[in-house]
């Protein structure tokens, strides 16, 4: 009896043990994440707005977490390609989304695809808010918005507007705005942004609800105009060009977000980590600079939470859902 106890006793403390290092192993994991590079998944071909952003954030974050950032662009289906290469990717905090009002909200309207954007993404930050406006061509016969709103009731179907494919921020606002004014013309679809704006300048085609960071430069060089802003205020970067609000298109607001975005599962302290580093890459004067020079908005620090991320993500779900299939958009 004595014996067995003794041994029991050992067994005890090897098991002790043994938990003990087991449980320093695991804390010295956890302390020491990140220990190698981090890819942020790009839903967008190079050289876009959401290439720009992640390039621009890397290198803080970098700094911030001690480890390389890695930039991987997957473009295609509306970001759906890029999104679900991130929610296949292991929970471990390496690979993250760089999301959009296309990719992590619209898209999943109509796509077939496999997963929840709600569900199967952990939000880490909103890192910018930008804005579309309405634009044109300089050589279209309307000189403002209430003329266009005139001319293309007068004209219906006569009009062209680019959309960045089906289904995207362009096209749900150019379907938008058919609705509230009553007005009617045709869609010509790109695969990417600049072929579009390129095709507008050249007066290919007439109009686009563009985002406004990325054709603020071809407005100020006087290659296109602006009919109007889709938010309830005018814009800073553009303040002569009216808000929708004043062009008789009350509501007609389209807040083009882009967020930070990891496995479902991903631990909390890793999404503590990020989040952390993100939020000092957006306190970044340089980063800031940069932001206001291209037209971007920072949001406010409380929008810059996985909680409200979440909550905000939901609620742009709800009011844009049923207006993408109201209007019966199907994928390409």
């Amino acid at each position: 009896m004595l014996a067995m106890t003794r041994s029991g006793r050992n067994l005890c403390r090897a098991l002790l043990l043994l938990a003990l290092a087991s449980a320093a192993t695991d804390g010295s994991a956890a302390e020491t994440y990140p220990s190698r590079p981090i890819t942020i998944v790009v839903p967008g071909a190079a050289g876009g707005p959401g290439d720009a952003l992640a390039r621009l954030v890397s290198e803080p974050m970098r700094a911030s977490l001690g480890q390389p950032m890695i930039i991987e662009n997957v473009s295609g289906a509306n970001g759906t390609l890029g999104t679900a290469r991130v929610v296949r990717a292991a929970a471990d905090g390496y690979t993250l989304s760089l999301g959009n009002w296309n990719s992590h909200m619209a898209a999943s309207a109509f796509y077939p695809v496999q997963y929840d954007v709600l569900k199967d993404l952990e939000p880490i930050s909103l890192l910018t808010i930008s804005r579309l406006w309405l634009i044109g061509r300089i050589g279209f016969p309307a000189k403002d918005a209430a003329e266009l709103t005139a001319w293309l009731k007068a004209n219906p179907d006569r009009a062209s507007a680019a959309s960045v494919g089906v289904g995207s921020a362009a096209h749900v606002c150019g379907i938008h705005f058919q609705n509230m004014t009553g007005t009617r013309f045709r869609f010509v679809f790109y695969r990417s942004g600049a072929p579009a704006y390129q095709d507008v300048v050249a007066g290919h085609v007439d109009l686009m609800c563009a985002e406004a960071s990325a054709t603020l430069p071809l407005v100020r060089d006087g290659k296109i105009k602006a009919y109007g802003v889709m938010a309830a205020t005018r814009w800073s970067a553009a303040p002569d060009v009216p808000s929708m609000e004043e062009v008789g298109a009350p509501g007609l607001h389209i807040p083009w977000w882009q967020g930070l975005w990891a496995p479902k599962g991903t631990p909390g302290d890793v999404i503590g980590k990020l989040n952390r580093a993100a939020v000092a890459a957006l306190a970044d004067a340089r980063v800031i600079r940069a932001l206001s020079e291209l037209g971007l908005d920072i949001p406010s620090r409380e929008l810059q939470t996985p909680e409200t991320i979440r909550a905000f993500h939901r609620a742009e779900i709800d009011k844009w859902w049923p207006i993408i299939r109201a209007a019966g958009i199907k994928p390409e």
